[in-house]
């Protein structure tokens, strides 16, 4: 039960950052982009790249994190722990730097995952 509970974790994890890469990448400048981010349309207009830019970054995210879910067993845990330490350090990072929901939003459901896919580890 509980390798399957750590599956499910870091697959809502890499949903996240699938959600992340469309908000960023494609819905920024929207009405639901400027409400999520409180940006003027001025603002949202201007910063579009960037944001494209750290879009695409969490689609790194949720691309190794879905890789660590297929890959074999053998290379499966190692992806996991790496993939989710970086969106934990991201997480963790954008708190201190950007906006302090971020450790909730980002970093704390990565550490939960981790947390289990440590459990885990010799029950898969």
């Amino acid at each position: 039960m509980l390798p399957l509970i750590a599956r499910l974790l870091v697959l809502v994890v890499a949903l996240i950052h699938v959600f992340f890469l469309v908000l960023e990448m494609f819905l920024w400048t929207t009405p639901f982009g400027q409400r999520t981010f409180n940006m003027t349309p001025d603002f949202a207009a201007a910063s579009s790249v960037l944001a494209a830019n750290q879009g695409l970054y969490n689609g790194f995210l949720a691309a190794g994190l879905l890789w660590s879910l297929i890959a074999p067993k053998a290379l499966s845990f190692s992806l996991k722990l790496f993939f989710l330490g970086c969106v934990i350090v991201a997480g963790l990072y954008g708190a201190a730097t950007a906006k302090t929901s971020i450790l909730f939003i980002q970093a704390l459901p990565a550490a939960i995952a981790l947390a289990f896919v440590w459990l885990a580890r010799d029950k898969d």
